[in-house]
C-alpha cells in the first residue's frame, strides 16, 4: 500500500460550514429548504428517499440514507465566493425547470462536442512560447507533458453518462496571423495584439494582451473565441467544449478566467495554463488540504484563524477517529474519499494526473453552465462559483443532490427507458472505472470511494 501522502490524520472532518461562514454573513439553508431545492414543485417532500448507501461493512444494502444526508455543507472560508457574496441567489429544480434561457437536449441535439486546444500555425509560433508559465514553482520543476484530450473527453463521457461526447467533428482550430490595418504613424507590434482562430474557412480575431501577474507571457481574451465558437456550432450538437492551453482573460478587469460558458448559446472554453502544477507555489496551493482533504476540520479553523487550544498538547489521532458530526453513518462517503485520498502517493508523484484532476472538473462545471445550471449555493458541490485557484482545488468533483436532479431529468430526456435509479447507477459506475485507472492521483482516489459507497463496494 502506498505510503500516505500527507502528514496530517485528517482525524476529525468539517461536514458543516466554517466559523468564517456567519461572520461572512453566509446562512446555509434549513434542511427543509434544502429539501425543497430539489423538488420540481419547490415545496418540501414530506419523505423522499434517492441514492441510497451501504452504512456499515455489515450491511446487505437494506439500510440506506437520502443522498443529500451524505453531502457536506461548502466550506465558506474566508475570501471564498460564498464569503463574499453571502447572499447569492441558489438555482433550485423548479427555478431550473422554469428557466428560459435552458436549451433541452433532444434526440436531434444531444452531442457534447470537444474540441483539442488549437495549432499554432508557423506564422504565429511566437504563441507557443505563450503557453509557457514564467517564474515556475520550486517543488514542480520536471516538465510535465500537455493534456491529452481522449483524457477529458473519457471523464466528461462518465460525468455526462448518457449523453454522447466525441471529438469536434471535420475542421482542426488553428491560431494564425490577424492582419490589422496600421495607422501611418503606429509601428507594427513586436509581439501581436490580436491573432486570429481559424475553423474551417471562417477566421475571428482573438485579443491578446500581458496578464497583469505576468506569470505568462501573453493571454487571449475568451469572449473572442466563444465567438467563434458560436459561429462554428455543429447541428447535431448539445454543446462544444474548446480546451485551450492558453491563459484566458475576459475583460480588462480580469486577472486570469480559467473558463467560462454562454450557456443559452451552449459553448464553453476552459484553460488549463492556471492549473498547472508549475504555479502551485504562486497560487498558495496546500497540497495536502486539496478535495476531499480540504474538509479537514484542523485545516478549516486554521484557514479561518481559530486559536489552537492552549494546555497539554494531545495524543495524535489515528486517521479512524471520529467526531462530532462526522461521527454521522452518514458521512461514511466523505470519509471513505479522504481515506482514500490520503493514501494515495504523493501529488509530485504524476504532475500530469494532478493537472488532469484540475483540469477535468472546471471542464464538467463550464459544460454544466451549458446545460443551464447555475453556481450553487446549498452544498460543497461541482457547480460552487470559486474566487481563485486554492478555493479551486478545495472543491469536490460530484453534483450535489439538487444538481444531479438537473442533471438527471436532462439526460432522461433523451434516455426514456432507463428510472433515474438505473441512470444513477450506471453513471456512478462509469465515473468509478474512470477514476480507477487515475487512483494514482488523491482526487481521482478520492472520488472512487465516494462513489464506491453508493455503489456498496468494499
Amino acid at each position: 500500500m502506498a505510503s500516505p501522502s500527507v502528514s496530517c490524520p485528517h482525524s476529525k472532518l468539517q461536514v458543516t460550514v466554517s466559523p468564517h461562514a456567519a461572520e461572512a454573513g453566509y446562512s446555509r439553508r434549513t434542511p427543509s429548504q434544502l429539501a425543497a431545492a430539489a423538488t420540481p414543485s419547490g415545496r418540501a417532500p414530506g419523505s423522499s428517499r434517492t441514492q441510497a448507501i451501504l452504512l456499515n461493512d455489515d450491511d446487505d444494502g437494506g439500510s440506506a440514507a437520502d443522498f443529500a444526508a451524505c453531502c457536506p455543507a461548502p466550506l465558506v472560508l474566508p475570501d471564498d465566493a460564498l464569503a463574499v457574496e453571502p447572499d447569492s441567489d441558489g438555482q433550485s429544480l423548479r427555478s431550473w425547470i422554469q428557466e428560459k434561457a435552458r436549451n433541452a437536449v433532444t434526440e436531434r441535439r444531444k452531442t457534447i462536442y470537444v474540441a483539442s486546444a488549437p495549432e499554432i500555425s508557423d506564422e504565429v509560433f511566437i504563441m507557443s512560447r505563450w503557453t509557457e508559465p514564467l517564474g515556475k514553482s520550486r517543488r514542480h520543476k520536471v516538465a510535465v507533458k500537455p493534456l491529452e484530450p481522449e483524457h477529458v473527453t473519457d471523464y466528461l463521457a462518465a460525468f455526462y453518462h448518457g449523453l454522447p461526447v466525441k471529438p469536434y467533428p471535420g475542421s482542426t482550430f488553428r491560431f494564425v496571423p490577424w492582419e490589422e490595418r496600421q495607422t501611418k504613424n503606429k509601428k507594427p507590434a513586436t509581439v501581436p495584439e490580436y491573432v486570429g482562430l481559424a475553423i474551417g474557412t471562417s477566421v475571428t480575431r482573438i485579443r491578446a494582451r500581458p496578464p497583469p501577474d505576468k506569470k505568462f507571457t501573453r493571454q487571449l481574451n475568451l469572449t473572442d473565441i466563444l465567438d467563434a465558437l458560436i459561429a462554428n456550432l455543429p447541428g447535431d450538437a448539445y454543446s462544444v467544449l474548446l480546451l485551450v492551453d492558453h491563459d484566458l482573460y475576459e475583460d480588462d478587469d480580469d486577472d486570469f478566467c480559467c473558463g467560462r460558458a454562454y450557456g443559452g448559446s451552449r459553448v464553453s472554453v476552459v484553460s488549463s495554463a492556471r492549473y498547472r502544477p508549475e504555479l502551485d507555489d504562486y497560487s498558495g496551493i496546500d497540497l495536502g488540504h486539496m478535495w476531499p482533504a480540504s474538509h479537514c476540520a484542523s485545516y478549516v479553523e486554521e484557514m479561518c484563524g481559530v486559536p489552537k487550544a492552549k494546555g497539554k498538547a494531545k495524543a495524535k489521532a489515528s486517521p479512524a477517529t471520529k467526531g462530532g458530526e462526522d461521527a454521522d453513518p452518514r458521512m461514511k462517503p466523505l470519509r471513505a474519499a479522504v481515506e482514500a485520498a490520503r493514501l494515495a502517493p504523493p501529488a509530485e508523484d504524476d504532475l500530469y494526473a494532478l493537472w488532469l484532476s484540475r483540469f477535468v472538473r472546471t471542464a464538467s462545471h463550464e459544460l454544466g453552465h451549458c446545460l443551464a445550471l447555475g453556481h450553487c449555493v446549498y452544498y460543497a458541490c461541482v457547480m460552487q462559483s470559486t474566487t481563485g485557484m486554492a478555493e479551486d482545488v478545495r472543491q469536490p468533483p460530484y453534483l450535489c443532490p439538487v444538481d444531479m436532479k438537473k442533471v438527471t431529468r436532462a439526460v432522461l430526456d433523451v434516455n426514456k427507458r432507463l428510472s433515474e435509479d438505473e441512470y444513477l447507477a450506471q453513471r456512478d459506475m462509469a465515473l468509478f472505472n474512470f477514476c480507477g485507472r487515475w487512483k494514482q492521483n488523491a482526487m481521482f482516489a478520492g472520488y472512487q470511494a465516494w462513489l464506491g459507497c453508493f455503489l456498496g463496494q468494499k
